[in-house]
């Protein structure tokens, strides 16, 4: 087996499409070819000297000119014109971070953390100090998913192993997370979003049936892992309650370990050593762990809820071929702006422009959303944008609708 080149692990993860989508180029140089591939590759890379280099060992032939290409059918005037925005949006700097607001978001961060130890220290375990302290550093492990979010995405500092440094600090020190795991998984959501076989967070393990076309082919094969048409019941009690401290718990560590990333393993320790260190004198051993598994049981719900409220509710279905933009629209919605939903949801109220620009700073997304807007008036593309609330029971919605697609399936095909 061919071992990597040095330093070419740190971005296999943003490269993931281009390895994924190798037969639907002439060539792994975006240079050289026209097809709509070239918008996901500038998407993921702001710096393409460092990643070409990687490239040439893994380019394995050209497709000659009559060969299929998976670029057929795609819009050719879409792609153009969201090429001009991008420039657009590069030349309005929109791509350069405000240094001061990571800072910013950093502090409040490491402030929170602070007031929960002096709530404990100064007013004892009891059961109220208890309670706000957990809900204080719930609220800390959100905030920290969102920043850690911004350095993964390489939209912080010009330098990619600024952002990789401090991506390790913040998911590792400050949440017990591991960077590598998230970049694998993230980046594969990025590329195909909502698309089964390709988007990890569409991979339900058959607890749910997500959009049209899953519930119709699980009724018709007759399976029933679970009841599918009392998803949106049970959604409260496996869905936010157990992603974080369950699922995604186990699945980070043993990753970790399998993969040998001691690296990553390393920055996880020091966290659980600090947080320890930290409440021990306070709940004990056992009760530190308790209170831990509570804290993670309340970010969870924050997380998914977020999360989910952009993407479940809309079009979740197998390859489509779409150009860049137009699969991207499908895929993700927005949530209005406000001060209260910029910092409850990390600007990913701003999921659209996210996807269509994932190393834009998030404090610029708001700028280019109208020049996005316009782009999908331009082509009769909905640009889906909903209050809050809205988004969130949109969540339930269509998880009832993809059971009862399931349901009428089962019994009648």
């Amino acid at each position: 087996m061919t071992r990597e080149p040095p330093g070419c692990r740190r971005v296999n993860s943003l490269m993931l499409y281009t390895l994924r989508s190798i037969t639907s180029h002439r060539s792994l140089y975006p240079e050289r070819c026209a097809t709509s591939s070239q918008d996901v590759f500038h998407a993921f890379h702001p710096d393409l000297n460092f990643v070409r280099k990687f490239l040439k060992p893994l380019l394995i032939g050209e497709l000659a000119p009559e060969e299929p290409s998976q670029d057929r059918g795609k819009n050719s005037q879409i792609t153009e014109d969201f090429r001009v925005l991008r420039k657009t949006a590069k030349d309005m700097n929109l791509f350069k971070a405000n240094h001061m607001f990571f800072l910013l978001n950093l502090a409040h961060i490491i402030a929170l953390e602070s007031i929960a130890w002096f709530t404990i220290f100064y007013f004892g375990n009891g059961w109220i100090p208890t309670l706000i302290t957990a809900f204080v550093l719930a609220t800390s492990q959100a905030q920290a998913g969102w920043l850690q979010h911004d350095y993964g995405h390489l939209s912080v500092y010009g330098k990619s192993t600024w952002n990789h440094i401090v991506h390790k600090f913040v998911i590792g020190h400050l949440k017990g997370a591991s960077a590598n795991w998230w970049n694998h998984r993230h980046f594969q959501h990025h590329a195909k979003p909502n698309i089964f076989q390709k988007d990890p967070d569409v991979n339900m393990l058959h607890v749910f049936v997500l959009g049209e076309w899953q519930p119709i082919e699980y009724g018709k094969k007759k399976l029933k892992y679970l009841p599918y048409n009392h998803q949106h019941e049970y959604f409260f009690l496996i869905g936010p309650p157990l992603l974080i401290p369950m699922y995604f718990q186990y699945q980070i560590i043993m990753t970790m370990i399998l993969r040998k990333d001691w690296v990553d393993l390393a920055w996880a320790i020091s966290y659980y050593t600090r947080f320890f260190f930290t409440y021990i004198p306070f709940y004990g051993i056992l009760g530190t762990l308790l209170f831990l598994t509570f804290v993670r049981f309340l970010e969870s719900h924050w997380f998914v809820w977020v999360t989910q409220m952009n993407h479940i509710v809309m079009e979740i279905d197998q390859e489509p071929y779409r150009d860049w933009f137009s699969s991207q629209l499908l895929a993700t919605c927005n949530v209005e702006q406000s001060l209260f939903n910029d910092w409850f949801s990390g600007h990913l109220n701003f999921q659209i422009e996210h996807h269509l620009f994932p190393t834009m700073p998030r404090h610029n997304l708001h700028k280019v959303a109208p020049l996005v807007k316009s782009l999908c008036a331009k082509h009769g593309i909905e640009y889906q944008e909903k209050p809050l609330l809205r988004a969130l029971l949109d969540i339930i919605r269509s998880l009832k609708k993809s059971g009862e697609l399931w349901l009428d399936a089962y019994l009648h095909k």
